[in-house]
């Protein structure tokens, strides 16, 4: 079955579709697609990883069509960054 595998930095994404087994899990996916050699930093006993945007543990089922994210870690903390204005601010209503 042909699923995606995704990762993300700000100087470089990368998604790739690969062939894996039925009965493949995602960490049979991200191995297969080559991500933990394009990118020998990920860390996957401390980086979350997804389908479709939802958070799952690495010996998840996968589906035809699924796609593997790998998430990086905040880089701020969002509750100490100051807003914008006009962006998310209570003073139009």
């Amino acid at each position: 079955m042909q699923v995606g595998v995704a990762y993300s930095e700000s100087a470089q994404q990368i998604w790739l579709t690969i062939e894996v087994p039925d009965d493949a899990m995602v960490s049979e996916a991200i191995e297969k697609s080559g991500i933990l050699k394009m990118f020998p930093h990920i860390d996957l006993s401390a980086q979350k990883v997804g389908v479709f945007g939802r958070l799952v543990k690495l010996d998840a089922a996968l589906r035809p069509g699924d796609r593997v994210e790998i998430y990086r870690g905040i880089t701020c903390d969002p509750q100490t960054v100051p807003r914008r204005d006009g962006v998310g601010s209570d003073e139009d209503e």
